[in-house]
């Protein structure tokens, strides 16, 4: 599904959306609100690049950061309910992963971390390992991937 369609079947549902965004920055949120008419089904957008700011804003714990480190699918998990939390949406998508350059043994360069939250369902994650072909790519890939997420949740 294209970002458009994404938009029509939140819409056909009655679903609102919320993106909770670490390595993307606000991509999957951009990518939605490039289209015209998304302010009925968008209902806002969390970058929270710190972690920090992912327990201010989303209110994931200390102790989950602690003991599984931001780039985790206990903390992109956490996100994802934090987002359906805080802005009253009806489905939230998370992202939370290692770009590059860099990473290390156990965290390389490539992984990102999704969670999927709706409103009365338990909240799911996943990870996907892109490899290393460069920062832009690993951030539009798991855009790309974070827009998928939602169109699969829209489409049952």
């Amino acid at each position: 599904m294209t970002p458009a369609e994404i938009l029509q079947a939140a819409r056909y549902w009655g679903l609102t959306i919320a993106t909770a965004e670490s390595c993307t920055g606000g991509m999957v949120a951009a990518a939605l609100t490039d289209v015209a008419g998304a302010s009925d089904v968008f209902e806002r957008g969390f970058i929270t690049y710190s972690n920090r700011a992912k327990q201010e804003m989303l209110g994931v714990r200390a102790a989950t950061l602690a003991a599984f480190g931001a780039v985790s699918e206990e903390v992109a998990r956490e996100m994802a309910a934090g987002a359906l939390a805080h802005s009253g949406a009806g489905l939230a998508v998370s992202v939370t992963g290692i770009a590059g350059p860099g990473g290390s043994e156990f965290k390389p360069e490539g992984r990102v971390c999704f969670g999927l939250a709706r409103e009365g369902q338990p909240v799911r994650s996943e990870t996907v390992e892109f490899g290393a072909p460069g920062r832009a790519k690993v951030r539009l890939a798991a855009r790309d991937h974070a827009l998928a997420l939602l169109a699969a949740a829209l489409a049952r």
